[in-house]
Order: structure tokens, then sequence, then C-alpha cells
């Protein structure tokens, strides 16, 4: 694809390049649509991003909605058949500014005073539009063949609150029909996907603005898959030696001034509180509570390691627009732990936190993950706690562990926690950009500020290592995740509804009620549909609403023969057992999570 640089030639695009490219000109040809439809309408930034393009616009009093873009694309298409060419030219600042503002474009213009004083400033034309870019650009309209404009939303003016909200039109562009097409279904598939929509179907959670916003709640049916979630690795924790304690949702502000919170984490933390004449916080993370729990009374070489466990509730401010469902929400459940160790038992306890992780993977069949090691930025000195020798240490010392246990990580700068390194386990979900699941973060710095002891081998006091911990991460983004992995098809000891007894007829409920309750006694998550509704009409809302994994189905004949008709919903098919025979088989599964 050949594209028109910003100093007038026409060269060869790289093959990498060319999709921003693409999307760039999109961008200009979409300013250029909206222009010729809504003459009054200026223009701020129009970049290309990672999924498409955007434009900021100020459409001034008119109100620009999702109906709205089918008109605008279509006018873009009809530029796209014109074939209008690219120009491009250069203008000193003092013309450039004058151009700007007599097309009123007072964005534009006032872009031009954020440029350096050597800056170049150049300008992009395609018939009677023109445009502020470095480019590079198509050089013919016609080359933009496959786009899509997806949705509205709104943007501050140079992203700053204080300035104006401008209407952000997005689109996404390909370089042809069957890669757009192949994204359009990879869209719909996430939709089928989304754990807020499937969440609501199957009534497994629930927000509401009244309470507050992402502040879920959790139903019946979703809190017995919480429960099971909890149940699972609290059992893993404890053969391991975990002890489990549970702690406040608040704490003073001295506790987070006291671990350094407060000035590293104030921002992301709710507002203060104050009860006679004390000042407390929501806790946005459990380490404090946990150092104290080790401080409260002496410990010897021969305790360590201790390891502390807590399904904790926390909150986090987080900002409206990054809340989604209850994969990241403002309060959310982290699976925690915190390990105190001496420097000696460092490898051994990170490999055996390394081996939790992936074993929970293997259980879950987790396959699509990679390992980071989150460094400190050395050159921030407002996000990280200062103190270049502890740094340095803990560092060196969490990858010398992970290179010796085999595992392969890449190394990312900036990505640390305030106090210390971390290896994050990052997934890639069935719906959108990977994020972190699992951590284990190696602290040389809490222990020493909450002055936290052990008497050693040798008789002197010395300062434990903390590891901190979450194998899960939170049970509510663990719990999205396996929404969206599996559409709701849980397996069966997950499932919020593992059997649905479903009757006949009216002349089969007692017959029903009998075997339902026998199964609900044996500790099987057993519904009875007795409404007055056809039995296929029952099938399908067990099988597309409640995602059952059995399906009893009793009629007249099972009646007579004293059995139950059993359909499977792996494998669709129904056969004849007893209630005895299905039940045992049940326990035993679920038991065993398979």
């Amino acid at each position: 694809m050949k594209v028109l640089l910003n100093d007038g030639h026409v060269a060869e695009c790289p093959q990498e390049e060319e999709i921003e490219v693409l999307r760039h000109s999109a961008a200009h040809i979409m300013a250029q649509a909206v222009k010729r439809l809504y003459p009054d309408a200026h223009f701020g930034y129009g970049p290309a991003t990672d999924k498409g393009f955007h434009y900021d616009i100020d459409f001034g009093d008119v109100v620009i909605g999702e109906d709205d873009l089918p008109k605008i694309e279509q006018e873009m298409r009809k530029i796209a058949k014109e074939n209008l060419p690219f120009k491009v030219y250069e203008l000193p600042r003092a013309e450039a500014v004058e151009l700007m503002k007599g097309r009123g474009e007072v964005y534009k213009a006032e872009h031009i005073g954020d440029l350096p004083d050597d800056a170049r400033i150049t300008f992009y034309q395609q018939g009677d539009y023109i445009d502020m870019c470095v480019g590079p650009h198509i050089t013919y309209t016609k080359a933009l063949k496959a786009f899509r404009l997806t949705f509205v939303s709104g943007a501050y003016w140079k992203n700053d609150q204080k300035n104006k909200m401008l209407t952000r039109i997005n689109g996404v562009a390909f370089r042809s029909q069957e890669e757009l097409d192949a994204y359009e279904a990879a869209v719909q598939e996430a939709k089928a996907r989304d754990h807020r929509k499937i969440g609501k179907a199957m009534k497994l959670f629930m927000t509401d603005d009244l309470i507050g916003k992402g502040l879920p709640m959790f139903l019946p049916k979703g809190y017995t898959i919480w429960q099971e979630l909890e149940n699972y690795i609290k059992e893993k924790e404890r053969l391991l030696g975990y002890q489990h304690v549970l702690t406040p949702c608040v704490g003073t502000v001295d506790l987070y001034k006291t671990s350094g919170h407060w000035d590293h984490y104030r921002d992301n933390m709710f507002p203060m509180m104050e009860v006679e004449q004390e000042q407390f916080v929501l806790r946005p993370m459990n380490c404090p509570h946990h150092m104290m729990i080790y401080a409260n009374q002496p410990h010897s070489y021969r305790d360590l390691p201790i390891r502390i466990g807590e399904i904790a509730h926390d909150f986090r401010f987080e900002p409206s627009g990054t809340l989604k469902g209850i994969e990241r929400g403002r309060h959310f459940c982290q699976n925690d732990a915190h390990l105190f160790v001496t420097p000696e038992q460092i490898k051994s306890e990170v490999s055996s936190v390394v081996d939790l992780i992936f074993d929970v993977y293997k259980d879950f069949g987790i396959t699509d993950y990679r390992c980071v090691l989150s460094l400190r930025d050395p050159e921030d000195k407002v996000k990280y706690h200062q103190d270049d020798e502890m740094w340095e240490h803990a560092e060196s010392a969490l990858r010398e562990v992970l290179t010796d246990l085999g595992i392969s990580f890449t190394e990312e700068i900036g990505e640390a926690a305030f106090y210390g390194p971390k290896l994050d386990v990052n997934v890639q979900p069935a719906v959108g950009a990977e994020y972190t699941l699992s951590t284990c973060q190696l602290d040389f710095c809490l222990p020493a500020k909450f002055q936290l002891t052990y008497i050693d081998r040798d008789g002197t006091e010395k300062t434990p290592v903390v590891l901190h911990r979450a194998i899960l991460g939170s049970l509510d983004r663990f719990m999205a995740y396996l929404i969206e992995e599996t559409k709701g098809v849980f397996p069966l000891w997950l499932s919020p509804v593992q059997v649905k007894v479903l009757p006949v007829s009216e002349k089969s409920i007692d017959y029903a009620k009998n075997v339902w309750n026998e199964l609900r006694n044996a500790g099987i998550r057993a519904e009875l549909d007795d409404r007055d509704e056809k039995i296929g009409y029952k099938i399908r809302s067990a099988r597309q609403d409640d995602k059952a994994p059995y399906m009893v189905i009793i009629g007249e004949k099972e009646i007579a023969e004293g059995t139950i008709s059993v359909r499977d919903r792996e494998t669709d098919q129904t056969v004849s057992d007893t209630v005895e025979g299905f039940k045992a088989k049940l326990v035993d599964r679920i038991k065993a999570r398979k």
C-alpha cells in the first residue's frame, strides 16, 4: 500500500504499519463526512487506536447518538467512492493558526499553541476537508474499503474534566472486508459471553445505581458459586498450612500512614470518615491488618513460615468509566494471604505459591496465560517507596527465584506494587484484553515499617520477609472469568442448579416432589419446575436459563416403574436410572469436583 508522507513524497508502507495508516485516514474521512452533514461541527483529536479510530467533536447544541452513525457511515462510503486524492502542505505557525481560526477550528488552533516552537505544522486535505496532521495517510480515499462506525461516547477536551465534554465517535477499519467480518463475528461472540449479560439472565448478580456504581450484589445462585469457590481455595490452602482470619473492612488513617498506602494509594481509596474525632477509611487492601495480626505476639524462627489467609472485602474508588460488572468494581473480595518468612525460606515459599497457582489453573483448565516480573520504574519518585538498596535486593531476589524455578517470564517496568516487585500471572479471557488473575509479591518494606520481628536461632531480632499472594485474585473477577469462558455452563460442582426436576404433567408432580426432596437431602442443588407448562418448554428453560447439568424428567412411565429419566447436558442423551443410583453418582462427582 502506498502512503503520502508529510514531506509530500509517496512511499510504500511497511506491512506492519498499514493498518494504523488506514485507521488514521478513516478518522479524517469520518471528519469530512461529519463536516458535510454538520457544517457547524468543530474537531478536537482524531487518532488511530489499537482497535480502530475515533474523533472528538464539538457538535454545539446538536445531540449525536448511535442512531446517527449509519448516516455518517453512508457519507463516508460516498467520500471513499469519490476517490479524492490526499494532499499535504506545510504552513508557518501564524498562517496555520489563521487557517484553523478561519475555518472555525478553535480546538486545532489551540493545539497549535501547545506545540514546540520548532514544530513543523503540516496539513492534509482531501476534497473540501483540511485537517492538521503529521500523517502519513493513504493516497486516495478509495483505499478505505472495510470500516464500520461502532458507538458514541464522551471525552473531555485534552482529557481534562475542567474542559468541555466533546462527542467521541468511534469506529473500526481493516484491510479487507474479510477482516472486518471476522472482527464483527468476534464482537458478537464477545457479546454472547459478556458476564454481565449472562449474570443477569442466570440471576447470578445485580447492580443498582441507588446502591452505588461498582457495588454488585450477589443473588442466591451467584452467591452459591461464590461460596463454592471460597470453599475450594480454602481447602487447598488449609492443606498447605494456611491459617484463615477475619479482619474488619475499615482501618484508621494512621494504619495506612504507617503502611505507606496513605502516601502512595490515597487517590484510589474512598474518602476519609471521622467518628468521635478518629479518622477511618474503607480498606483498599488487607496487608496492614495482617501485619498487625503478626505483631500481636512474639515469634521465633521456629514459627516461620506463618501463612495468614483471608477472603477479604476491599474497597477501591475506581473511575466510573473503568467499572465492568463483577470483573472490576469498587467492592470486591480478595483471595488474599500474607506469608511471613525468613530470607532462607523465600525460594521454597515462592515455589509453593507458584505450584498452587498452576495447580488451580489445571483444575479449571486455564492454559492461556503468561508470567510477568513486574518491576518499579526508578525514575518515578512518587509511586514507589524510595529505597534503592531495598528495591535492588528485592528485584534481584525474586528474579533469581523465578529463574531457578524454571518459570518463563517477561519483565515490565513500572508495574510493581509501591512496596516491592511481584510475579503477575496474566490470563487472556474469552472477552477483551488480558488482565492479572494471580499474583505473588515480595516485600521487604512493610515488615520494616511495622517493626515486625522474630528471634533468630542466634538469639538476635530479625525482620521477616513478607510474600503477598492471591491465587484466585478476587473471587468476583475469577467468577467473571469463568462465566465468560464457559458462557455460564459451569461444571457440575459449581453449577448453581445441578439438577432440574421436570414433571411431565400434574399427575407426576407428587412423585417429582419426592425425587426433588431426596436429591436435596443428599446435598444436591436441585430445583423443581412444577409450572403448568409443556415439558418441551421446561426442558428449554432448564437448558437455556439455568444451564443445569442434569434434567430429571418424570412422567407416568417413570412412576409406574419407580425410576427416573435423566438427560445429561454434555451428551444430550436421556437414560433411565433409579433415584438412589443417580444420587450416588452425583454425590461422588460433586465431591471430586469433576
